[in-house]
């Protein structure tokens, strides 16, 4: 039996684990049949939903310094599992930009080993990760899945605090506009970015999608009024950098009326970067949260002989056994 043994917590750099979680107890399967001699060999995949507040991190996208969700996740993966993290692969769906937060991200890693249950993994991952990071669950996956190619679309959401004082619960995840908003109009202007168009003009260039496909499909765009608070909620099959923080910066603008709806065809056709930077930047990303990803769904079955997902343990109180008078 494979036994994972605790590292020093000098060499990843991570807060020691709780006293109560006993992580050198925490091991693979007994029953493991994978040959990890074996060449190319797959290995079991596993797959998270993870949330985490953005504000301190410099996105998704692995880096050392500053630091970024994917850095801390396969830091904390890595000392549980034993396993390097170039052998994890660990992948996410979305690479969320710096200060931008994320209730639905999924992501997904591989090891060469099975586990009897991941209710365990589960608790182990949450007790060495940071407060403003939490997997919400741990399912096996087919080989097939991948948490980015498997993604049929992907929902964010955008606050908007529409108010002369702002919200102090809400500043680190709201836009504060003092301006007052005309929603009417902004309703009337999402409607343009329904459909397939090309997003080339919503788009800053990037250097992690060298040749990234402009083309994309909204399947909605809604505008909500929530009192003081406007949600902004997008489903599409894809998203360009700062794509969503565009396109929600020049709603703004035609919130304050200070540009009119039929505007965003205009820019659309064009094609063109600078011709939306005539009217606006990127909206502030601490208003916007990945709220969920949608999968093919023959991606998203149990394979055979793996354990059942884990969404955290639950804890219930026995019942006194002292005596009452």
């Amino acid at each position: 039996m494979l036994r994972l043994r605790m590292m020093s917590h000098a060499a990843v750099g991570l807060p020691p684990p709780p006293l109560h979680l006993n992580v050198s107890n925490f091991s693979p399967s007994a029953s493991d049949s994978v040959d990890m001699a074996k060449p190319g060999g797959a290995g079991y995949k596993w797959r998270l939903v993870i949330a985490y507040d953005g504000t301190h991190y410099a996105g998704w996208q692995y880096q050392q310094s500053p630091p970024t969700i994917q850095c801390i996740m396969e830091k904390a993966l890595t000392r549980i599992t034993k396993v390097e993290r170039e052998d994890l692969l660990l992948v996410g769906a979305g690479r969320t930009d710096a200060g931008v937060h994320a209730w639905g991200q999924v992501a997904h890693f591989v090891t060469p080993f099975n586990y009897d249950s991941l209710d365990t993994l589960h608790a182990a991952l949450n007790g060495l990760l940071p407060s403003d990071i939490r997997v919400r669950e741990i399912s096996p996956a087919v080989p097939e899945f991948h948490a980015r190619f498997s993604a049929r679309s992907k929902i964010y959401r955008y606050k908007i605090y529409n108010d002369t004082v702002m919200d102090p619960f809400l500043r680190c995840y709201a836009y504060h506009s003092t301006y007052k908003l005309n929603p009417e109009a902004m309703k009337e202007a999402a409607k343009f970015f329904v459909g397939r168009h090309d997003f080339s003009a919503f788009a800053n260039a990037s250097r992690n999608d060298r040749a990234p496909n402009p083309v994309k499909n909204m399947f909605r765009f809604d505008v909500i009024e929530k009192g003081a608070l406007l949600q902004i909620e997008v489903e599409g099959s894809g998203f360009m950098y700062r794509q969503v923080r565009n396109m929600v910066a020049l709603l703004i603008q035609i919130g304050r009326e200070a540009i009119p709806p039929g505007i965003v065809p205009m820019i659309l056709a064009s094609r063109d970067r600078k011709e939306l930077a005539k009217y606006s930047l990127a909206a502030s990303p601490h208003g916007l949260c990945l709220v969920a990803v949608n999968y093919i769904e023959q991606h998203m079955q149990l394979p055979s002989g793996c354990p059942p997902k884990s969404l955290g343990r639950s804890h219930t109180i026995s019942k006194c056994k002292l005596p009452c008078y």
